[in-house]
């Protein structure tokens, strides 16, 4: 079978890669890829982004299975289009990623149906938006309604800085947010105290199997201090996520957004990622809905899946999700993003890239903003790579990626010396077997 993965990114790359560890695969390609997915013999690399090419261009190829990675090709509607010409593909309908494309209606959703969030507000209009900050006060968290790659939530700690965050989005051009058809919007929600965490699952519209655990780290500097960012590094699995966490998320959270989905007309089919904070109590709610694999997430949970991703997403598109039970590696696994100079608000690109460590059994190299430039690697992106390492725990991963990164060069590059601190501070040097 011929696989087509959409996207350029480190998730597309650990996708491409696992896809092709199937022995019923004949090829990957990845649409456009980057120059990780243009090294691996096994994959290769279409130059194509416009989705009735893609849709064109798989429908020749014979491609049996196409899997979407980022947002914007759902909320552009390429799973609607495909579908249309009787093509297999794995992700939600545009109606379905708003859970992602809009926060208004997220939030609203989630008011709509009980799930756990946090109070909220949605405004159109500055003054009223404004008005809203000072009478609530901070610390408070403001959000653009739109896509914005990962960059679109602010969390004020100071009313200036929330008055700020809504000029900035509402404004959207400063920091990339595409508005939705009615406009620019905030979303501006109360402050969460607790502990986040990624809560993955595929869905095939009625059934659900949930992925490994992840946590990942927003902000860029260590100890989670500086801006938000699209992730600076996960690890899996995450001990925030007790076996009675679990039990809730997919009572209270999971399983409601499905049938909710359902009941709402919009049967959700995909990945389906709730970004959660799970309070001292062990309560969990929902943070954002994200309608794709989480990246960084995917690198350390696809490196601990033992199971053939081929079949289980077959089984997703096909409806028999119920059919999969998914194994997992008992062993930690963690990545550390490198990021370009001046990402996450002006990433520069062109900057040669050596010392790039080879891939081995327990370590991978997942690309992600690299590009081929007259035979050498470059940064053609915000977040370069993700050095993602398999462990006996989660010092023993963490040991390995540092190391294997210290080789690593490229002008301006950034990362975070503390990935998995927060699981190192809850006792999670130990390896783990619960997914």
């Amino acid at each position: 079978m011929k696989v087509l993965v959409i996207g350029s990114g480190g998730r597309e790359h650990a996708l491409a890669w696992k896809l092709a560890a199937s022995p019923r695969v004949q090829r990957v390609y990845v649409a456009p890829g980057n120059a990780g997915t243009a090294r691996d013999t096994r994959l290769k690399n279409v130059a194509l982004t416009d989705v009735h090419e893609l849709a064109d261009w798989a429908q020749s190829e014979k491609i049996g299975l196409t899997v979407v990675g980022p947002e914007g090709p759902l909320a552009a509607g390429v799973v609607d289009l495909f579908r249309a010409r009787g093509q297999r593909i794995f992700g939600p309908t545009k109606a379905a990623a708003r859970l992602e494309s809009s926060k208004a209606f997220a939030k609203d959703f989630m008011q709509r149906h009980g799930i756990p969030t946090a109070r909220h507000a949605t405004f159109a209009d500055a003054a009223q938006a404004h008005a809203y900050v000072d009478r609530v006060g901070a610390p408070i968290v403001v959000k653009a309604d739109g896509l914005a790659a990962g960059k679109g939530v602010v969390v004020a700690s100071t009313t200036a800085q929330a008055h700020q965050a809504v000029d900035d989005m509402l404004d959207g051009a400063a920091i990339g947010i595409q508005h939705n058809a009615d406009g620019a919007r905030v979303v501006i929600e109360d402050f969460l105290q607790g502990e986040e965490s990624s809560f993955i699952v595929v869905s095939d519209g009625r059934h659900v199997v949930p992925l490994a655990t992840s946590q990942d780290h927003k902000r860029l500097l260590d100890g989670d201090q500086g801006p938000n960012t699209g992730g600076m590094g996960a690890y899996s699995p995450a001990p925030v996520v007790t076996p009675n966490v679990h039990a809730r998320v997919m009572h209270e959270i999971i399983v409601p957004t499905l049938t909710g989905m359902a009941r709402d007309g919009h049967p959700f089919t995909g990945f389906l990622y709730a970004g959660l904070m799970i309070d001292a109590q062990g309560q969990p709610r929902t943070l954002e809905f994200n309608t794709r694999l989480g990246d960084p997430e995917a690198q350390p949970i696809l490196m601990r899946m033992k199971s053939d991703l081929l079949e289980a997403l077959l089984h997703a598109s096909d409806g028999t999700l119920d059919r999969v039970n998914l194994q997992w590696d008992r062993r930690v696994a963690l990545g550390v993003v490198l990021a370009a100079h001046g990402y996450p608000v002006a990433p520069r690109r062109g900057d040669p890239i050596t010392g790039l460590p080879a891939d081995a059994d327990d370590l991978m190299v997942f690309h992600a903003g690299t590009a081929m430039q007259d035979g050498q690697i470059v940064t053609a992106g915000g977040r370069v790579v993700c050095v993602t390492a398999l462990g006996e725990s989660l010092r023993f991963a963490q040991q390995r990626v540092y190391e294997a990164l210290g080789d690593i060069a490229f002008d301006g590059m950034q990362y975070r010396t503390d990935i998995g601190h927060r699981a190192m501070a809850a006792g999670g040097s130990a390896g783990s077997h619960r997914a």
